[in-house]
């Protein structure tokens, strides 16, 4: 009798509650990118009856967006530093000639180098929709935040989720120029723009209503990195070389387009290159910028043709300080017979996965324009269904 006095008490309550937030309507926000995450996932209207587990829970799910969303704008890899056109001395000639027939990858470095006073210039443009977190569609509410359920049903009778619609524009410009006949320094400058709408949404036994929305937008120039090879080993079917990669904190943070610190790449690369096909491996170490990272990744280039190479990679991150977040319940502290679900990160790293395919080609003398396509192989984090580039490469 008391247990079922105290659930018909709870659903009055709830009852009373969504009629009241239907009344007051949905609140609106706008600000920076972090500031409307932010409000987001924190607008809360559920009644846990503890709020400093709600608000530790929702803090921390906020963190997790913005974190992995910093890492898909600040730390993602850039377009490899390595030109479409390698050159080398041929010692019994005398004359300099092409070290490889194919044009590279995008991402995968090589070994080789580009030769003494050789220099490359270019620009990519990507764009990404996000429509996935750790799995969970961001699209149809099936990111619940927070959530009561009574014991003896099967799925909560109060919940709040969130709609996100996040969608980058990056555009980098890069460059690189050959010091001697080992060594090749160079650079990367992303610009971003990144937009943001949101709603968080209450469903009471399936009734639902808007509790909050907030929409924002930020452009300019992210994290600008700055980079070094120097090659160990050079010999007609491959090399061994080692490189560095400084990412400067030259992004606004509030608005998620830099990470507010500044990070180091340390890397080393393998090449194998015989004739038209070549392979290429690396392995990275990130210290720094919003999270460390142990990286790997390898390509398959082959020239199909003496002015297109088609390009295949994999890429593996494994990042320390992102985790996945996942529903944890505990019992309410009030209501009898319910359960309250809360949005709680793991303890485990997330490793992000991804194969890259596309095609380069030689439109004339040394310009290369190449585009290729990013799909995701991994759940975690903030994930889109695939990331087209196109890239247009100089070398001088």
């Amino acid at each position: 009798m008391i247990r079922s006095l105290t659930i018909r008490t709870v659903k009055f309550a709830a009852l009373i509650l969504a009629g009241v937030l239907t009344a007051c309507g949905p609140v609106a926000a706008q600000g920076t990118v972090n500031d409307v995450i932010g409000f987001l996932v924190t607008n809360q209207a559920v009644p846990t009856g503890d709020f400093q587990k709600d608000r530790a829970a929702a803090e921390a799910a906020r963190d997790a967006i913005a974190k992995s969303l910093l890492l898909d704008l600040t730390s993602v890899p850039l377009a490899t530093a390595s030109s479409g056109f390698l050159y080398r001395l041929n010692p019994e000639l005398g004359t300099v000639e092409r070290a490889t027939e194919s044009f590279g990858g995008f991402f995968v470095e090589r070994a080789l180098t580009p030769g003494n006073g050789h220099a490359s210039f270019g620009v990519s443009t990507s764009t990404a929709s996000f429509d996935h977190f750790d799995g969970r569609s961001l699209r149809d509410g099936a990111l619940v935040t927070i959530a009561n359920q009574f014991r003896d049903e099967a799925a909560p009778f109060d919940t709040e989720s969130l709609i996100l619609h996040l969608r980058s524009s990056m555009m980098t410009v890069f460059g690189s120029v050959g010091i001697g006949n080992r060594v090749e320094v160079g650079a990367a400058v992303p610009f971003v723009q990144l937009t943001l709408d949101g709603q968080r949404i209450n469903n009471y036994r399936g009734s639902t209503l808007i509790q909050a929305s907030g929409n924002a937008t930020a452009s300019g120039i992210a994290d600008m990195a700055l980079r070094g090879k120097v090659n160990l080993v050079a010999v007609r079917a491959g090399g061994v070389a080692v490189a560095g990669e400084v990412r400067l904190p030259t992004g606004d943070a509030t608005n998620l387009l830099g990470a507010g610190k500044s990070s180091l790449r340390l890397m080393g690369i393998g090449s194998l290159e015989r004739g038209a096909v070549a392979l290429h491996g690396n392995a990275a170490l990130v210290r720094g910028g919003i999270s460390s990272e142990y990286d790997f990744s390898g390509a398959l280039s082959i020239a199909v043709d003496p002015r297109v190479t088609i390009s295949g990679e994999t890429l593996i991150r494994k990042v320390t300080e992102l985790h996945s977040l996942e529903l944890v319940s505990a019992p309410h502290p009030a209501l009898l017979g319910v359960d309250t679900f809360r949005l709680a990160p793991s303890l485990g790293a997330e490793t992000l996965a991804s194969i890259v395919t596309g095609v380069k080609w030689n439109v004339t003398h040394t310009l290369v324009i190449g585009g290729h396509l990013n799909f995701p192989l991994s759940r975690g984090g903030l994930t889109a269904p695939l990331t087209p580039t196109v890239a247009l490469e100089y070398a001088f």
